[in-house]
């Protein structure tokens, strides 16, 4: 029973970044979910006692690979350098293997206006800038990366590259690698950044 009711709720998850992704946020309403998983409301609110729970169960689902994706870096052994590169291209992999999934980092602005909705996106988003520059510190450390940038400021440049490209690649409908693209500035930028003493 326990099973069937975490299917259900993460089923009712996976419908919502459908309905996001289909409808924009505009169009995501409990009884769209309800009616592409054929149950009723009441079923719906059952796992979810509003829409906001919902929604907070799917920025949970959007985010929940970022810190697994770091640990795998570091179990692999890899320079600073390599572990920022892991864990990007682990990223946007997975964003070109469930483009939907694209859909929730564009809505964070709308979020915002929410504030519990708004406290779960600032969450994901100093996870996210804090994974990265913690290892563009190290790479600091092993002389990789120069020590002279701020690393707050690289992560914002990183991160916020990824999501514009990313934007770009859904508002194309996916004409270009998501992974190519992506990396190829990331490597651009790790170059630009690189310790010219060492």
């Amino acid at each position: 029973m326990r099973e069937s009711i975490l299917h259900r709720k993460e089923r009712l998850i996976i419908t919502a970044i459908e309905v996001i992704d289909e409808l924009g946020i505009q169009g995501l309403s409990t009884r769209e979910i309800a009616r592409r998983q054929d149950v009723s409301e009441a079923t719906l609110f059952r796992h979810y006692k509003n829409k906001n729970e919902l929604l907070l169960g799917v920025l949970d689902h959007f985010s929940k690979f970022d810190n697994e994706i770091l640990q795998s870096a570091k179990l692999k052994n890899l320079s600073a350098e390599e572990a920022i590169v892991y864990f990007i291209t682990s990223t946007v992999e997975y964003y070109e293997n469930y483009p939907a999934i694209t859909s929730i980092m564009q809505i964070f602005d709308v979020l915002r206006y929410d504030n519990e909705l708004s406290d779960k996106v600032k969450q994901i988003l100093d996870n996210q800038t804090s994974i990265i520059k913690s290892l563009i510190e190290e790479a600091q450390n092993e002389g990789q990366i120069c020590s002279e940038a701020d690393s707050t400021d690289l992560a914002f440049l990183i991160m916020g590259f990824c999501r514009e490209i990313c934007l770009k690649w859904r508002i194309s409908r996916q004409a270009f690698s998501l992974s190519k693209k992506t990396l190829s500035t990331l490597e651009m930028t790790l170059k630009a950044f690189k310790d010219k003493k060492r």
